[in-house]
């Protein structure tokens, strides 16, 4: 399983062969509150590095999550609709999406975790 990479928009991103997962981070779910929606894509919903592809609301704000690559969602966690809590729990609950990427290399620009707390750090 490869480490886990952040954007500056505050998604996260594990890669397992030509398949992403993808969630938002503590950072983004602390900075929303408590969340009361999270509309989904469909399944089979072509998306391109940058498209947002889903979003979270909560009492404070609505919010769009983007996608850090491009590809073909290929599933959608429908069961954190009902369970909007495993959004804060660890990536095997708290995926949005999984994509099968286009072009894995994509994801090779995208922060590590040391370098995302850097980023997130200088935001306060």
């Amino acid at each position: 399983m490869s480490a886990v990479k952040y954007t500056n928009d505050h998604e996260w991103i594990k890669v397992e062969g030509d398949t992403a997962w993808i969630g938002i981070t503590t950072y983004a779910r602390h900075a929303l509150g408590d969340l009361v929606y999270l509309e989904l894509p469909e399944t089979g919903r072509q998306v391109k590095k940058g498209d947002n592809f889903a979003v979270v609301e909560s009492v404070k704000a609505a919010s769009e999550i983007y996608t850090p690559v491009s590809g073909e969602i290929v599933s959608v966690n429908d069961n954190l609709q009902d369970n909007l809590d495993d959004l804060k729990e660890d990536i095997d609950k708290g995926w949005i999406v999984k994509v099968k990427m286009n072009n894995p290399a994509e994801a090779e620009g995208l922060m590590d975790q040391a370098s995302y707390a850097k980023f997130t750090d200088s935001l306060s």
